[in-house]
């Protein structure tokens, strides 16, 4: 069989896989960012489409200055723009420095990507490899040993990895072939991190015995890809069976109705839509011993990372664990423009008030006279005669006239007076929750 030469395989391989997209090429200045960004500048298509690189600088090196020049001097001689961008390492979040390094440069990518861009990395095959053995020793699940794909969201981008199937001895064949320049991390060669320690140790150990070891662990990973999607396309289906009007709330009977396995899938899939943080490993097995099978007058709460999955009554609710109204907290509102709320939330009125309004926080003991009612009730009986829900309550915000009568609580609970007010304007009250971040 005739072998391919080096210096074309690469540019021919992305010159059948290209989007006709403006390309951003994530440029560490390594072995394998060099010959994706020397491979794709060698194609006249790709650069009419509009081709840059951008260069994370996480200042954590003593030679990481060098390195920006080094890329800086590489685009230039390839007629390419550079950004580089600078970004601070949280050391503190209990992720490792790996996993912080990547945090900070994936949200530089996403500040950096322009509308339409295609975010391209250079993963090869014995990245691959070595994330499925990471994953296995996690107790990774069908999605987690799926590994990367080729393609993924970065939303609104998307992230392509056209080398994934390409080993890394390929990449080394062409970067020699056409005499490329490329950057060493000495950090690399440590084997204390655990993908270091797999890649240089465990893996050629495998490969000693089959050779073939990084290729049958990617190809793996691609079936599982297939599996996981066959999944995913499933579990969205049943999650829709068991979602209310409201996406952030399920019911907790239709949940239970699940075998305990698409149950655990599903929760997941829920949180993913939301835009929350994962899940963490042991949260399934807490949500279901603590949530899904209390005591029908309890109100239990699942916290992490800033997220909060709450039962109540037959509901299952989650979102970011926005701290709720300061009791004390109130302002004068004149209604010609939107209120914006302490928690991110935000009221709305179609046409301005005849009067100034306040607007404040519960406190407790307030009443409120209902439409078609001649008595006022407790505000407090009301919320609970018309199921609002408690992440609901601690959030509400309260309507006052000038003459201190309680006018409006959220959008949902109206007085007499704000009905009547109502029907002769036209005009509406919306209050629009705070948004998850993302």
């Amino acid at each position: 069989m005739r072998t391919q030469r080096a210096d074309i395989f690469v540019p021919s391989l992305l010159a059948r896989s290209a989007p006709a997209q403006p390309i951003v090429v994530g440029f560490s200045g390594g072995l394998d960012s060099s010959v994706l960004l020397h491979a794709l500048a060698a194609l006249p298509t790709v650069r009419a489409c509009g081709l840059r690189a951008i260069h994370v600088h996480h200042g954590l090196h003593a030679d990481a200055d060098a390195w920006a020049v080094h890329c800086q001097q590489v685009c230039a001689n390839l007629g390419l723009t550079l950004h580089i961008a600078r970004v601070s390492v949280d050391r503190n979040q209990g992720i490792g420095l790996e996993a912080a390094a990547r945090h900070a440069r994936y949200t530089a990518f996403r500040v950096q990507l322009g509308e339409n861009e295609v975010l391209a990395l250079a993963h090869h095959q014995d990245d691959q490899a070595e994330t499925v053995l990471l994953r296995l020793l996690r107790a990774a699940g069908s999605d987690g040993l799926a590994a990367m794909n080729q393609w993924r969201e970065l939303a609104p981008n998307t992230i392509w990895r056209p080398l994934l199937n390409q080993p890394r001895a390929a990449l080394l064949a062409y970067a020699q072939s056409n005499a490329l320049r490329w950057i060493d991390d000495p950090s690399n060669a440590e084997h204390g991190p655990d993908r270091n320690f797999l890649r240089h140790k465990v893996l050629p150990l495998l490969q000693q015995r089959w050779p073939q070891a990084s290729a049958a662990l990617a190809r793996s990973a691609e079936l599982l890809s297939e599996d996981a999607q066959c999944l995913r396309a499933e579990a969205g289906n049943r999650l829709l069976g068991v979602q209310t009007a409201d996406r952030a709330t399920v019911s907790v009977s239709a949940l239970l109705t699940q075998p305990t396995p698409w149950r655990a899938r599903l929760l997941r899939l829920w949180v993913e839509q939301q835009g929350l943080p994962p899940l963490r490993g042991s949260a399934i097995a807490v949500i279901e011993s603590q949530l899904l099978h209390a005591r029908a007058d309890a109100q239990p709460q699942y916290r992490w990372h800033r997220a909060r999955m709450q039962r109540w009554r037959d509901l299952l609710h989650v979102g970011n664990a926005h701290p709720p109204l300061s009791s004390d907290w109130q302002v004068q509102w004149n209604t010609r423009a939107p209120l914006p709320l302490p928690d991110g939330s935000s009221l709305q009125l179609d046409m301005p008030f005849d009067s100034t309004l306040w607007v404040r926080a519960r406190r407790g003991g307030e009443r409120i006279r209902l439409p078609g009612r001649e008595h006022h009730h407790s505000l407090r009986h009301v919320l609970q005669q018309q199921a609002v829900p408690p992440w609901q309550r601690e959030h509400l915000p309260l309507l006052f006239a000038g003459d201190g009568e309680l006018l409006a609580a959220g959008e949902r609970i109206v007085s007499a007076r704000w009905q009547a007010w109502q029907d002769q304007s036209g005009a509406r009250l919306r209050w629009c929750r705070a948004t998850v971040a993302r």
